[in-house]
This record gives structure tokens, sequence and C-alpha cells, in this order.
């Protein structure tokens, strides 16, 4: 406590500072030789993954026992200058070479492959639901730069990093593409053991991955991807091909296509100028409260996280007036700033202290970081604020049914508003409890409704759709719970309430 603290004599509080040190000295012995133990229970190749994983899981748990309390002051946190976050009109303005494949040659493409499907009902890696005509994240991802590619006769990469949790099931899918025209590597994510959240040591006893040990273990947030890149020997090989930036992006965000006009102002600028980071940033609205923005702190750009921000100061954050963009995490980050942050060990991300309880009732915390939040140790780091529509996730089913409506048309694996839609602002649509997984929300649609005059739409209880259905404006449906609510063929619903019991039988 500060008015404690400052009660405190100097000798006090250098013999408390001393107690602390002693401590926290003794939890990193303690952490030290359980890691060595558990490495013990393996051989070979395993052990020296683990062993390379454990060096950085080292370093992130002594950095944890050295945090004080929140990691911005805030007081000291600014508004960004003025040419800190450029709009993207700007930097489109300036038009495209004429030889635009000879930036491409020098781009790879990064996408965040860790995350299971589990949030959405389904088994297995997320890339593999499908989102659209049967594509699924990943086919829609290759065909988008096997059209780059193809149109510009380049060599774009794409580059998976996956987690343990979807390594074994992308690879199976990937023979599928060998005769598409991109080049697909795949790294994997650390294995970070989870920590007891009252002894600070490992729950796990061994290093397999079966049965209960296997909750032990977690992939450390995509703030990993820099440590893993460089230790997977790729960055380097990359490198030496003459790649000179990634684009890196989570798979689920299908407005984050390779945008010509970002990667010409990375590589068109003098190098002692040359950006070394992007970071996309777009308009916050009200669903987009929680979401990272960038301050000026300590005269660098950088991002805040709602886990920084202190309990007091939440709201504020949260206010669309004081903070008026959000990180999309489409990220653009130069190859040898990369490689030399990482061996100079000077990449520093903030912690985040991610709390889980265990199946069996377990207190657990898992150690992770943000791959933007690095955005302050590179050189000339630069926001762009980008339309909306390079912000498309899909989180849930209600998003699901946005991309795979009549709002968007496919083309060459990228999703576009179509024309017909009168203002380009997507829907806001909220699926009940009852289309959670994706295999219960499909068998409620006959098919996808036209949505392109739809502004609103709210869904709870067991409601089903028929074929050709059309919504427009605002449209609530709620079946009380017991009854049931099936919308006709041929529907057209327009700013209505629909409530109670209208069952559709056949006869």
């Amino acid at each position: 406590d500060k008015i404690v603290w400052s009660k405190m004599t100097a000798s006090k509080k250098q013999r408390m500072a001393q107690f602390q040190e002693t401590m926290r000295q003794q939890l990193e012995s303690s952490m030290h030789d359980e890691l060595e133990k558990l490495l013990d229970t393996t051989t070979g190749a395993e052990r020296e993954v683990s062993k390379k994983d454990f060096e950085g899981f080292k370093n992130l748990f002594h950095r944890f026992l050295q945090v004080k309390g929140p990691s911005v002051e805030w007081i000291k946190i600014q508004r960004p200058p003025e040419d800190s976050i450029q709009p993207y009109d700007k930097i489109a303005a300036r038009g495209l070479p004429d030889n635009v494949a000879n930036s491409l040659n020098k781009l790879v493409v990064v996408k965040l492959n860790g995350g299971l499907g589990t949030s959405m009902g389904c088994k297995g890696p997320k890339s593999l639901i499908s989102v659209r005509n049967e594509n699924t994240f990943l086919d829609l991802t290759v065909q988008q730069i096997e059209h780059l590619n193809k149109t510009y006769n380049t060599d774009v990469p794409l580059v998976l990093m996956n987690s343990f949790n979807t390594d074994e099931d992308t690879k199976k899918i990937l023979q599928k593409y060998t005769h598409h025209r991109v080049k697909i590597h795949t790294f994997n994510q650390s294995r970070y053991p989870r920590i007891n959240k009252e002894s600070l040591l490992p729950v796990s006893t061994n290093l397999r991955m079966t049965g209960q040990n296997a909750e032990g273990w977690y992939p450390p947030g995509h703030g990993d991807i820099y440590a893993s890149f460089y230790n997977s020997g790729l960055l380097d090989q990359l490198i030496e091909q003459g790649k000179e930036y990634i684009f890196v992006s989570n798979i689920d965000n299908l407005g984050a296509t390779v945008d010509l006009h970002i990667l010409h102002h990375l590589v068109s600028q003098p190098n002692g100028k040359r950006c070394e980071f992007v970071m996309e940033v777009t308009d916050k609205t009200r669903a987009d409260v929680k979401g990272g923005t960038l301050i000026q702190y300590e005269g660098k750009l950088r991002l805040l996280e709602i886990a920084q921000v202190p309990k007091a100061h939440v709201d504020e954050f949260k206010s669309v007036s004081k903070f008026k963009i959000f990180n999309t995490n489409n990220l653009w980050i130069s190859l040898p700033a990369i490689k030399r942050l990482q061996e100079q060990n000077a990449m520093d991300m903030e912690i985040i202290v991610n709390p889980k309880t265990l199946d069996g009732g377990q207190n657990v915390i898992q150690l992770e970081t943000a791959v933007g939040a690095a955005i302050k140790c590179f050189d000339n780091a630069l926001g762009i604020n980008v339309p909306r529509s390079r912000f498309l996730p899909v989180k849930t089913t209600s998003d699901l049914l946005l991309v795979m409506s009549n709002l968007y048309s496919l083309d060459a694996g990228s999703l576009n508003m179509s024309p017909k839609r009168e203002f380009p602002t997507t829907p806001h649509v909220k699926l009940g409890s009852s289309f959670t997984k994706v295999q219960e929300y499909l068998i409620r649609f006959e098919s996808i409704p036209d949505m392109l005059e739809l502004d609103h739409l709210t869904v709870s209880g067991d409601v089903t759709f028929g074929k050709n259905v059309s919504l427009k404006g605002t449209v609530i449906i709620i079946a009380n719970h017991g009854d049931r609510i099936d919308i006709p063929a041929g529907s057209m619903l327009e700013n209505k309430i629909v409530s109670g019991n209208l069952r559709i039988l056949d006869h």
C-alpha cells in the first residue's frame, strides 16, 4: 500500500525490498528446477524443442515476477501526434508504381492459425470451418494469394503460425493445395506450461499431451510470433530470399487482404526513414469498446489494451470520444527488424496474465503477450486508419451469417460489400444461444435470408427460417421458452417484432 510504504523508514524499505527480491529468486529457482524435471521426462527432438520453448517461458516468468503494478501510468498517456496515424486515403492517393511485382516479391503473408473452432461448436482448427460456398478460411486465404501471384507473376508465400492444437490437422489439409500457385510454410508457436495460481509452479508432471496432462499446456498468445518465427529458422530463410516485410493478420479476419497501397508505402521509403512497423487501425464503434488502441507514451507509439487499464479508468478507455480508433491486428512488420530485435533480446511486450480454471477446478494462470504490443520496439512505427471493410472478423455465428449473406460477393477469395447495399456499414446481428454452434445454426436456415436492406437483427429462442426470406430495417424475433417460431418461406419482414409461437406444419 502506497500510504504504508511512504511512512516506512529508509532502512525498513531496504529490508522489505531485499525480502521481496529473495522471494522472487526462490520462486524463479523453484520454477527452473521444475522445468528441468519436465525436460527429463522426454528425449531427442521433443526435448530440444521444449528446451527452446522453456527459455522463452523463463524470460516471461522472470519479467512477470518483476512487475509491480499496472504497466502504464494513466497520467502519462497522450494522444498520438497527428502524423503518427495516417488516413488510408492519404496513403492510397500516392497511387501505385508501374512495377507492382517488385513490391510484392518483397512480401510474405503470415496468418495466425493457432486457434480452435470450439467457441463455434467445431472440432479442430478454426481455419478449417466453411465460411462461404464451402470455402474455409484457409481456402479463401490461398485463393487470395494465388490470385496475386497469377495476376502480377510474383512469388508471395503464405506462412501459417500453428499451435500444438492446430498443427497436425492443418498439415494434413495442406496437401490439397500442392498444385496451387502459392508456397506454403508453417511453423509452430511455443508450448508453455500453465502455472498453479497459488504455488506459481507448473501443473504438468510430464511433457506428454495426453489425459489430464494436456490441460497443463497452452500457446502463449500471438506475441510469441517473433521468437518462434526466429527460432524456426524460417525468418532467416525468407530474408535470404529477398523478403523484407510480413503482413500478419488473424486467419478469421476476412477483411485482411494484401493491400498494395500500404505495401508500396512501406517499400518506397528511403532507407534511413524505413518504417519498420505499421498497425492498421480503424474507427471505433460501440461494438469495439474493448479493442486495443494506440497512444503516445514516453515518446513512443504504444498499444494500450484493456487488460492494462487501471480499473478506475476502464470506462474512459471504452469511450468512443477519447480513444477514437482500435487495433485491427492487421500488421506490416520488417523482417530484418524482427531479426535485429530478437538477436538483441530487445523485444519488449507487456505481459497479459490470463486466469483459467481447469476441468478439475484448479485455478491456473497463463502468461501471454500480444503481437501488436511490440510496436514500441520498432523504428518509425506508424498507424494507418483504414476503412472498416479491412476488419471483418468471424468470431460467432452472427458474424458468419453476415459473410454468408448477399451483403457480400466473393471474388478470388476476397469478400466485397455488394454495390446494392446503399450504406457501407454492416447490419448489427445478434443470434441467440440456439444458434451458437455452426451445425445448429445451419439447420435453422433453409437458405440465408436476403439482408441487403437490414439494419438490425435480433433472434432469440427456438426460431427457424424458411427459404428466400427477406429481412429489412430492424427485425426482432423472440420465441419464448417452450415456444417455437418458423418464419415461412418467402416472407418479407420489414421493421417487425415477431414473438410468441408460430409453427408452420406440412400437411
